[in-house]
Formats: C-alpha cells, sequence, structure tokens
C-alpha cells in the first residue's frame, strides 16, 4: 500500500484517538472519512490544544513553489536545523508528502492566506531557505486551522461519523499482554473503559514542565507517561525548544499554579527593531553575541538565561523593549504592525507602545516523544503516535520553524493508513523499531506492575551532589526546579540536583503508577514527575551540547555528519538492541 493510501486492505472497526490537536483531530477525519468507526477524546475542549496558539504557519512546497525553492531545499533546511541529529528518511516523507495533506486540509474547510493574484501567500522564516510558509489569518494560523477542523469533526459527529468525548482524560492504556485493546479514562467523576481496535495518542507536548511556557495548561505530558507505562519506547527527550520571548505574568499571576493564556511575542518584534534590557536598562545581548537581539533563536534564549543565572535570578525575566520601535517608526505603528500582540499585551495591562514587556525564555517544544516507525507504529502492538508526542526523528536536536504542525499532518496520515491496512502491530520483526541507543541507555526489563528497587535505581533515584530540595511536590516547585537545573542551561552538577529532587518527592507523586484517584489533576502531576525524571536522565547521558541540549559542561566533540545512531532510547519493560 502506497503511504498516501487510506484504502484497501482489512479495516479495523475501531480507533481511539486521543487529543485534539492538528494530528488527532486530521487522522480522526481521514479514519471516519475511510468509513472506520472513531473516536475521539480530549481532555478539555476541542480546542484546547498548541495547534490552536500557534502563530506561525505550515510549511510547505506546494505543486508551484515560491520561485528557486524544492523539496530538496526543504530537506537540506530541516535536516541544518536539526543539527545533524534527523532521520533523513522520515525527513524525505515529510518534506515530499507535504503537498497531499495541504491539499487535505481543504477538503475540510481550511483556508490560507493569499496573495494580491489569488495564490497562496508564502512567508519566510528562520533557517527556510525560501518562502514556503503558508499562513492563515495572518499571525492566527493555528486558530483557523483548528477551527476549520474542528468544525468538520463536529459535523462528523453530529452524523454519527465521529463520536466525540470531551472533558475526558484518559488514565491508561488497556493491555491484553499482547497488544493495547482500548483505554480507561475519567469522564464526569466516574471511571470508564473503552475499547478499540488500536489506539492512536496525539496528546502533544510538556511545557507544562516549565515555569515559561507557550503551552497551554492542557500540556502535561500525558501521551508520553500512557506510552510509556504500556511499555513503549522513548527517545530523544533532552531536546526541548525554548522560545527566547514569552510575556511573563508578574506579582500574584506570576505565583500563580497554571500557566494559562501564554503568550509569545514573535521574532519579528524583534527584526523591527525591538531590545533586550535587564531590570536596571541595561542592553545586555551585545555580551554574549555579535548578532545582539538578531541572534538565533536557541542563541537569544541561552543568553537571556545566562544573564539571568549571572544575576543569581533563574527563574527571573528580563524586558524587551519594543517601545524603540514607535521612536523611530512613529506613533501607532505597533498596534499596525502587530495587532494581536498589541491587543494580547493591552489584556495583560500593558501598553507595550509606552513601556516594556517582561518576557524569558518559553518551553516551546519537545522535540522527542514515543518512539514510531514512518507509519506512526510504536514498539507496543495496538499503539500509535502522532504530532508532539511522537519521535519520528524528523526534528533532529532542533525543530526547523513550521515543521510541526506539518509532521502532525503527514504522520497523522500515515498512522491512519497503517490502521486501515491492519499493520499497526507494534515493532516489525518483532524487534524494536529504532534503538539505536548510546552507552548509558536505559531500559527496565520486567514485564509489568511496579519495578524492583533495582531496577528503578538507575533511573529514579540516582545519587548526587548535596542540593538544597525544594521542599513538597506542587506544580510551581515542579516548574521551577526544571527551569533553574533543566533548561535553557544545563550542567551535569545541575542535572545531579534535579534528579535527586525529582526523586525526593515520589513518595507524594509515584511516576510509575496511575493514581488511584478520579482527580484528573493528580493523574496530570504523576504524568509531569515522570516525564521530568526521563528527560533529565536523558540531560545527564547526552553529555556533549547538541541542537537545544546545551550543557556548559559538555564535552567537546566534532560534530558529527550524522548523529541519529547516538539516540538515548528508552524503555520500561524491553531491553534495549544497540544496533
Amino acid at each position: 500500500m502506497t503511504s498516501g493510501s487510506l484504502a484497501g486492505g482489512h479495516q479495523p472497526k475501531r480507533l481511539i484517538v486521543v487529543g485534539s490537536g492538528i494530528a488527532g483531530l486530521y487522522s480522526a477525519l481521514l479514519a471516519a472519512e475511510a468509513g472506520a468507526e472513531v473516536v475521539l477524546l480530549t481532555k478539555g475542549a476541542l480546542a484546547d490544544s498548541n495547534t490552536y496558539l500557534a502563530q506561525g504557519g505550515i510549511s510547505a512546497v506546494l505543486e508551484e513553489p515560491a520561485p528557486g525553492d524544492t523539496v530538496a531545499a526543504h530537506i537540506a533546511d530541516t535536516l541544518n536545523a536539526g543539527a545533524g541529529h534527523c532521520d533523513e528518511e522520515a525527513v524525505r516523507v515529510l518534506c515530499t508528502e507535504a503537498r497531499m495533506d495541504i491539499a487535505g486540509l481543504g477538503r475540510f474547510g481550511v483556508r490560507f492566506d493569499l496573495d494580491d493574484d489569488g495564490d497562496p501567500s508564502l512567508g519566510l522564516e528562520a533557517a527556510h531557505s525560501a518562502p514556503r510558509i503558508l499562513h492563515a489569518g495572518g499571525d492566527a494560523t493555528g486558530a483557523r486551522v483548528a477551527a476549520a477542523l474542528i468544525k468538520t469533526v463536529l459535523n462528523f459527529h453530529a452524523t454519527g461519523r465521529i463520536q466525540v468525548i470531551g472533558h475526558a482524560q484518559v488514565t491508561s492504556l488497556s493491555y491484553d499482554g499482547e497488544r493495547v485493546t482500548g483505554v480507561e479514562y475519567i469522564h464526569d467523576g466516574r471511571e470508564l473503559t473503552l475499547q478499540a481496535d488500536a489506539v492512536l495518542l496525539a496528546t502533544g507536548g510538556a511545557g507544562q514542565l516549565f515555569a515559561q511556557t507557550t503551552n497551554p495548561s492542557v500540556a502535561t505530558a500525558d501521551g508520553l507517561a500512557l506510552a510509556w507505562r504500556a511499555g513503549a519506547e522513548v527517545a530523544d527527550l533532552e531536546f526541548f525548544q525554548f522560545h527566547p520571548t514569552c510575556m511573563v505574568r508578574t506579582g500574584d499571576a506570576l505565583e500563580a499554579e497554571g500557566n494559562t493564556d501564554p503568550l509569545l511575542i514573535s521574532e519579528a518584534v524583534r527584526g523591527e527593531g525591538a531590545i533586550l534590557v535587564d531590570a536596571t536598562g541595561r542592553r545586555f545581548m551585545a555580551d554574549y553575541h555579535p548578532d545582539g537581539e538578531l541572534a538565533p533563536r536557541d542563541v537569544v534564549s541561552r543568553s537571556i538565561a545566562l544573564h539571568l543565572a549571572a544575576l543569581g535570578d533563574p527563574n527571573g525575566h528580563v524586558f524587551l523593549d519594543a517601545t524603540v520601535i514607535e521612536e523611530q517608526r512613529g506613533k501607532g505603528f505597533l498596534e499596525k504592525r502587530f495587532p494581536t500582540i498589541s491587543e494580547r499585551t493591552r489584556q495583560a495591562g500593558l501598553d507595550w507602545s509606552r513601556e516594556p514587556v517582561p518576557v524569558a525564555p518559553a518551553a516551546h517544544y519537545w522535540m522527542g516523544g514515543v518512539v514510531t516507525d514512518l507509519y506512526g507504529r510504536t514498539s507496543v502492538p495496538g499503539l500509535l503516535a502522532a504530532g508532539e508526542v511522537a519521535c519520528t526523528g524528523v526534528q533532529g536536536a532542533n525543530r526547523l520553524a513550521s515543521n510541526s504542525l506539518l509532521e502532525g499532518l503527514v504522520f497523522g496520515r500515515r498512522a491512519v493508513s497503517a490502521f486501515l491496512s491492519g499493520e499497526h502491530g507494534g515493532s516489525p520483526n518483532g524487534v524494536p523499531l529504532r534503538a539505536n541507543s548510546a552507552a548509558g541507555g536505559l531500559a527496565f526489563t520486567h514485564a509489568a506492575g511496579t519495578p524492583p528497587d533495582d531496577d528503578r535505581s538507575g533511573l529514579f533515584n540516582e545519587t548526587a551532589p548535596a542540593a538544597a530540595l525544594p521542599g513538597g511536590f506542587s506544580r510551581q516547585a515542579l516548574r521551577r526546579l526544571m527551569t533553574a537545573k533543566a533548561g535553557v542551561l544545563r550542567t551535569g552538577e545541575l542535572l545531579a540536583g534535579a534528579a535527586e529532587a525529582l526523586g525526593s518527592w515520589e513518595g507524594e507523586v509515584v511516576p510509575l503508577e496511575v493514581p488511584d484517584s478520579l482527580d484528573p489533576r493528580e493523574h496530570e502531576d504523576s504524568n509531569l514527575l515522570l516525564a521530568a525524571q526521563l528527560l533529565v536522565h536523558a540531560a545527564r547521558e547526552r553529555r556533549e551540547s547538541l541542537g537545544a541540549h546545551y550543557r556548559s559542561d559538555g564535552v567537546s566533540e566534532p560534530a558529527a555528519v550524522d548523529d541519529f545512531d547516538k539516540r538515548y532510547t528508552m524503555s520500561r519493560k524491553a531491553s534495549l538492541v544497540n544496533d
């Protein structure tokens, strides 16, 4: 069966899709369109997703690309951004098949912005060699795309083609000893079970691990935790991309438990001339990079974090001063050029044309996740994954701008293709899909239940230098710990301290167990602690800096032409294979 085919072969009776971002919505529609019985579960409302908040666009080389652009150029740009850590075949699939899924979105009511000639308006973003970014509503692409897909999903729901269950917290995957057979979930204060032929995880990322994030409050690593507890392999968890300028809520809002309504301040603002200053009003970026505020995204994030650390406040913030733009370009320029940001800052009680905006690096996108093949198949039979929760290898060590929504589309469709063909069972030939783990990769070897203490010691109770522990567990304490010790800046000592602190919370929040509770928040807490421990372990194993993973104490190694074979792949259940 070809990668684009959604018909033919045995069609299983039911597919459960968990999540309502672009990967979940699109996959559910494709499966239902092909005649499958589809149940879509989402933890909040359908619009509660990273997709809905995405300001950027979707990268794609269309049938009629921008002058000089080619699929080969898109592949090269993606590989370059990924720092030699991409799966080249996955990148080829992503870039080659992109146009197919842009057309697919059109079938479901998505309309992209057009230029004066009625052709797609293609934008140029950092690290892209040609204009290839499709936008909808200017800087509201995610909201426009999500709204169109949600409308179509609700139409399918009304006609009985998709069953939608909102405000449903999936707590565990059902497993018959051989394959995943469904899910258990909490809905309206009750614990319920749903059976299916396969489960597709499309649960997004885990920005709520950090004090500042562009992610919504629902991004709590649920899919990663579900897959890990079921024995699936995970990889590349050390690579977490941070956006340098996310508005910080000061005072009471800063101390609140929830990071609601995040506001990313686009890099285009710095492109127009905004500067970064510290609390004393000093412009500091020139101290860290000759390009100052116009340095690459990861460099700006790292420079802010270094400056805050030097000031003794790793959880603090600096200021983005856009008043200089108004002075240079004239009163009202910010309102005209950045209407969405202007409105959102006003809602937060700021007039950014007259005062600087408090900003800090914010957790944006997790390159790692549940390991899949090119058809969304995990190492556990009956379990598929697509979107940010998955690790296809396409994003490498640092995601290229606007490739994230595209990944959800392309590999979501491919996962549905595998489901419809009946080929959704675990690792091909019974071996790990991609277990090119470097030395130090760790796996549990038990079959089920709580692992023995000696198996736990390598990952969850590592010894560390003496460090002040954060006291009792809370979301706020976890976020502050991860930001200070496992965020933009990392060292072996900081990571060891993070591991010790995380381990100290296991008595309160047991990460390997499904909480015996009907409170969804307790399940989120358990998932977040597990994700934090896995991330910290992976970051300790990779001692050199690569892409979004920066260790100031890292060993000096020449850049590898292809770093993909040095992946830290972990599994709770299956032993690793060193290829």
